[in-house]
């Protein structure tokens, strides 16, 4: 397998985004200006500006612009400022870790470290190259590290390969709990003091430890989360070469002409918006400033002591909390004041049984849910870390159905969280923790008021009904300054990465988020399916049906409104609106245009023939 890497192996990872403290003065800046215009508009909004001759169109309207506000607020928050956690040597020794009352502190033995590549049905090829990647790891001192694959799928090529690496090997019987189960298991046949955790396609850089460990001199930090970088992303095909290759030598004139005006431009580059530097170098360093930067499982390295500590507490509570809930209900029942001591011993012990001891939370998302336990410890002040650099790299989901897959997990999973334990109701966490976390849950219920967002343009122009008092001047200077602002905040708070394409992402992804959030209200568990490492045969046209209506309607009712203004045949329609939701409509059409053109993507011809390179050059390409 390792032919489909070769071509990517070259590729560098992005630098991180130097910290500019004038850059981020401007962004608090513009966002705080942002957000008051953001209170303004919604009041005028509220109390002057809904029609209420339609409050069946003005409502939902004016309740799904209060829910994004609510966003705003909370993504200006995790935005606010950048606070790296300073950098220091890697330890020489397990002394230097540990608290000075802790057993270890006066142990002078070597740091032992635990590599997990959990795996289930990834070809062994594909572990064999990060084995390869892992057995590089470089450390200054001396270090004890053990890699372990972990082949939930019990099979005898896996352990064929473990064996010949000179790497261990486990399994086990059952696949309870998924990889959060095969995590345990692992670590309850394991001795490291440190874990590092890996997907199967995980490819660690061989400064990983000497980079990161230095953060464990403090005994309080519990993991470090390292970003993730998928290095197979597509860079795209030039527009002249796609359209000579798609259309002949006639097109590719055309696309020169375009690149002239627009400049460069790039057609399947990063068609699934794969790419997650926004959310690491942005969304997850800047959590670090009041410790709340989440693990997101693979490049994690995670202090044992943390992991066990936590999950021992969060088992004793577990079993209190179920323990109280029935002896209420047997004191309800036989209407005693209390139970039986033997009842109570024997109700605790039969509790102790059924409940399962999981140090990483058997969770679709347990990567998430395990960071709300260790931040949420009352008893420790367990600290998280986002390190800036990356250190390994991995595979990107390589067709929409794969990329479908893995989203809706990635929703569904923290959806189920907010709805069944809502972190922002747990004791532990200080509130800015719970606004950091509350960013993440709140935009995973977008669906709800993005329908509407989408909805809204479509009906106005079919029906000529306004969901705002009027489209007058009134209403252009509450809106433009806040929408502005807007922009030109994220602008500056991004600075340094792409965000267009997650913002337009952001709304198309709306059939999959309501999906999962669907899921979850019905009872129904969000599924485990292994994330595809292979690109899927096939395009996916059936996966953007939900798109295609919007992208279809939109165009439809657009064009049926300005005929009828211009023709005077159908409503009544004023310029203002009709501008407004013009602009409003082809945002919406940009966004759902993206994924169905994603839909339909497929690679590139690997290898060029000579008369395609010859012209290539011919065009200067």
């Amino acid at each position: 397998m390792d032919f489909y890497f070769k071509e990517f192996e070259h590729r560098k990872p992005p630098e991180p985004v130097p910290y500019s403290m004038s850059r981020e003065l401007l962004y608090q800046y513009l966002a705080t200006c942002n957000l008051t215009l953001g209170i303004w508009y919604l009041w005028w909004r509220w109390t002057y500006a809904l029609n209420y001759d339609a409050m069946w169109f003005s409502f939902p309207l004016v309740f799904a612009e209060s829910c994004a506000f609510i966003g705003s607020v909370l993504f200006t928050f995790n935005l606010w400022k950048t606070k790296d956690e300073p950098k220091k040597a890697p330890p020489h020794t397990i002394d230097e870790c540990v608290a000075k009352d802790s057993p270890e502190a006066n142990e002078t033995r070597p740091i032992s470290i635990d590599v997990f590549f959990p795996s289930y049905d990834e070809e062994p090829e594909l572990v064999r190259l990060s084995i390869e990647d892992a057995q590089k790891i470089r450390y200054p001192y001396d270090i004890d590290i053990k890699i372990f694959i972990l082949d939930d799928g019990k099979r005898p090529s896996m352990k064929a390969l473990a064996d010949e690496m000179g790497v261990e090997y486990i399994t086990r019987e059952s696949n309870i709990g998924f990889k959060a189960g095969n995590l345990r298991n692992a670590l309850e046949q394991t001795y490291g003091d440190f874990i590092v955790i890996c997907d199967a396609d995980t490819r660690p850089f061989p400064t990983i430890l000497e980079h990161t460990m230095g953060y464990f001199r403090d005994p309080d930090v519990a993991w470090v989360q390292t970003p993730q970088w998928f290095f197979d992303l597509p860079e795209g095909e030039r527009l002249p070469s796609w359209l000579n290759r798609k259309l002949g030598k006639w097109a590719a004139p055309i696309g020169r002409g375009i690149e002239k005006f627009y400049g460069p431009v790039k057609i399947g580059e990063d068609p699934y918006v794969n790419d997650p530097q926004m959310f690491y170098d942005v969304i997850q360093r800047r959590r670090n400033w009041v410790n709340a930067s989440f693990c997101c499982g693979a490049g994690s390295i995670h202090r044992r002591e943390a992991v066990m500590e936590a999950a021992l507490r969060s088992y004793s509570e577990q079993i209190s909390k179920e323990h109280t809930e029935i002896e209420k209900q047997i004191r309800k029942i036989t209407k005693e004041k209390t139970v039986d001591q033997d009842v109570s011993d024997n109700l605790r012990q039969e509790i102790i049984f059924d409940t399962e001891f999981t140090p990483y939370k058997f969770h679709v998302s347990e990567d998430i849910y395990t960071s709300i336990v260790l931040h949420s410890d009352t008893e420790r002040n367990w600290r998280s870390v986002q390190h800036p650099e990356v250190e390994s790299k991995m595979l990107s989901p390589q067709d929409l159905q794969t990329w479908t897959v893995q989203r809706f997990k990635y929703s569904g999973g923290s959806i189920d969280i907010f709805m069944n334990d809502n972190p922002l109701f747990r004791k532990g966490m200080n509130l800015k923790q719970k606004m950091m976390y509350g960013a993440s849950f709140w935009s995973n219920l977008s669906a709800i008021w993005n329908i509407i967002f989408l909805t809204c343009p479509i009906i106005y122009f079919l029906t000529s009904i306004a969901p705002v008092s009027a489209y007058d001047v009134t209403f252009y200077l509450h809106f433009i300054p806040f929408v502005l602002t807007a922009e030109l905040a994220m602008m500056v708070g991004t600075w340094g990465v792409a965000g267009y394409k997650g913002k337009t992402n952001f709304l198309s992804f709306f059939p999959v988020n309501m999906r999962a959030l669907w899921t979850v209200l019905r009872g129904r568990k969000i599924s485990f399916p292994a994330t595809p490492k292979e690109r899927q045969d096939g395009t996916f046209g059936h996966l953007v049906i939900p798109q295609k209506l919007v992208f279809g309607l939109s165009l439809i009712s657009m064009c049926f409104a300005w005929f009828s203004y211009f023709t005077g045949m159908f409503g009544s329609y004023s310029l203002g609106g009709l501008i407004f939701n013009s602009f409003w409509t082809i945002n919406n059409m940009m966004a759902m245009w993206g994924m169905i053109a994603a839909a339909y993507w497929t690679p590139p011809p690997a290898d060029k023939t000579q008369e395609q390179e010859s012209e290539e050059l011919e065009y200067g390409i």
